[in-house]
């Protein structure tokens, strides 16, 4: 199962003509690619129950909510799945965006809750050699550049903590992410979705560290 030139044609044209009036003339061209967009989607979803455990996938409305935004167009110009991981024991989650010239996949904590963060941030300050480890891993840096994207970072320490800290660049990040792009050629190659899952599987590492410094305490306790 592979996304088809089609639903990328109608993302591109859909860019070109994001009005109420196209879309309900189009309507059928959408459900054509909605549909290929939803198969792509459930395959990518069955690879990664084989190595994950998956509590929830959903894919993203394309409907703008434009109530609190100065760009008024009321279409999104991409398709967008989420897959959240089942149970507390399992934390993170995976997300995948289609848009000729911007498809990238994503996962880890986007906005982390403010005990999850301080709790992450806790665990740098004490020790981060797991996690700088995670970073030089040979597979996530193939796959992820071998670094933590944020929303965005605070311009000194969080307080309460040394400004002068060894890793106190860790300590500014508000999110930890990793992320990768894809050109338009690889979203429309046949193997896009095995690709998909490989990205996922190197995921799984920095999964399971954060899920364990997120289940115990700094003494290595459950707390769930």
């Amino acid at each position: 199962m592979h996304f088809e030139k089609s639903t990328f044609k109608y993302l591109q044209d859909l860019y070109k003509n994001n009005n109420r009036d196209w879309f309900a003339d189009e309507k059928e061209t959408y459900l054509e690619a909605q549909k290929n967009a939803k198969e792509v989607f459930e395959a990518i979803h069955l690879n990664l129950q084989k190595h994950d455990e998956i509590e929830k996938s959903k894919m993203m409305r394309i409907y703008r909510d434009v109530r609190f935004s100065n760009d008024k167009t009321p279409y999104k110009v991409h398709f967008a799945n989420s897959y959240a991981r089942l149970g507390k024991e399992l934390r993170g989650g995976y997300f995948l965006r289609i848009r000729p010239g911007a498809s990238f996949l994503a996962g880890g904590f986007w906005e982390p809750s403010k005990e999850d963060l301080f709790r992450i941030r806790k665990e740098i300050e004490l020790d981060a050699s797991e996690i700088k480890d995670l970073l030089e891993d040979k597979n996530y840096k193939k796959h992820f550049g071998g670094k933590f994207e944020s929303f965005s970072e605070l311009k000194t320490a969080p307080r309460g903590f040394d400004k002068e800290h060894p890793d106190v660049k860790l300590l500014r990040k508000k999110g930890f992410i990793a992320s990768r792009s894809f050109t338009d050629e690889q979203v429309l190659a046949p193997n896009f979705a095995e690709e998909v899952d490989q990205s996922f599987k190197a995921l799984r590492p920095f999964f399971n560290l954060f899920s364990d410094i997120l289940t115990t305490n700094l003494n290595g306790e459950s707390v769930i």
